[in-house]
C-alpha cells in the first residue's frame, strides 16, 4: 500500500510557497490530505507540528514517516519519487534555471513581498501606492522575466514547469493589484492563473481577515 500523503498549509491559504506544493500535488495526481495550521496562533510552533516539522514552517509535506518543509525541496522530491505531469525541465540547463528562478523569488525582492503581500492576490487590493524601493524591485522583476520568456511563449521552459506557477504569482501579486506591469507579462501572468490546478487553490474557502 503507498504511503499516505499530507500537506499542511496556513489556515488562510494565502502562502505562495504552500500554493506551489498544492499545485504540484494536483499536477501530479496524487490524492493527499490537506490540514491548515493557524499561523497567527502559532500552531506552527506547539508540540504535534513541530515534533514532525523541522523547521516549522508550512508547508510542510508528510510522506508516511517522512517529513519535508521548504516548498522547493518539496516539488523536487515529488517530481523525482513520483511518475505524471513533470515539474521540472528535463534539459538540464533549463532544469537549473528553473531551480534558479525559484530560489531568487524566495530570497529577493522583499519590497514587492512586503508591499504586495498575497493576501492583494487572494482577499483584496492595497490602496497604498508602491514605494521607490518597491518600484525597483519591480523593475528587477521585469527585466528578468523578460530575459527568461522567450517571445510569444506560453511557458518559460517550453512545456509548463512549476517554475511558471512560482513566477505567475509574483507578478500576480502587482497584476491584481492593478500596478503596471509589462503587457506581455501581464498576458502571461493571466494565462498562468487559469491553470485548473492554479484555481483549485485560488478557489479555496477563505476565513475572513
Amino acid at each position: 500500500m503507498t504511503d499516505p500523503l499530507r500537506l499542511y498549509v496556513d489556515a488562510q491559504f494565502t502562502s505562495p510557497y504552500a500554493m506551489s506544493v498544492f499545485v504540484a500535488l494536483h499536477e501530479k495526481k496524487l490524492p493527499f490530505d490537506m490540514v491548515t495550521v493557524d499561523l497567527a496562533a502559532l500552531e506552527h510552533r506547539g508540540t504535534g507540528f513541530s515534533d514532525f516539522s523541522l523547521t516549522q514552517r508550512v508547508p510542510t509535506l508528510r510522506h508516511g514517516d517522512f517529513a519535508l518543509s521548504e516548498s522547493s525541496a518539496i516539488t523536487e522530491y515529488l517530481d523525482e519519487v513520483f511518475p505524471g505531469t513533470a515539474l521540472y525541465p528535463s534539459e538540464p540547463r533549463s532544469k537549473a534555471r528553473a531551480r534558479q528562478l525559484q530560489a531568487w523569488l524566495r530570497s529577493d525582492l522583499m519590497p514587492i513581498r512586503q508591499e504586495r503581500a498575497t493576501d492583494v492576490v487572494f482577499y483584496r487590493p492595497s490602496g497604498t501606492p508602491l514605494s521607490a524601493a518597491a518600484q525597483a524591485s519591480a523593475r528587477t522583476l521585469f527585466d528578468f522575466a523578460e530575459a527568461l520568456l522567450p517571445a510569444d511563449a506560453e511557458n518559460l521552459f517550453g512545456e509548463w514547469s512549476i517554475a511558471d506557477v512560482d513566477l505567475a504569482l509574483m507578478l500576480n501579486r502587482l497584476v491584481l493589484n492593478g500596478d503596471a506591469v509589462p503587457p506581455r507579462l501581464a498576458a502571461y501572468a493571466g494565462r498562468q492563473w487559469q491553470r485548473p490546478s492554479v484555481q483549485q487553490w485560488v478557489r479555496q474557502a477563505r476565513p475572513a481577515i
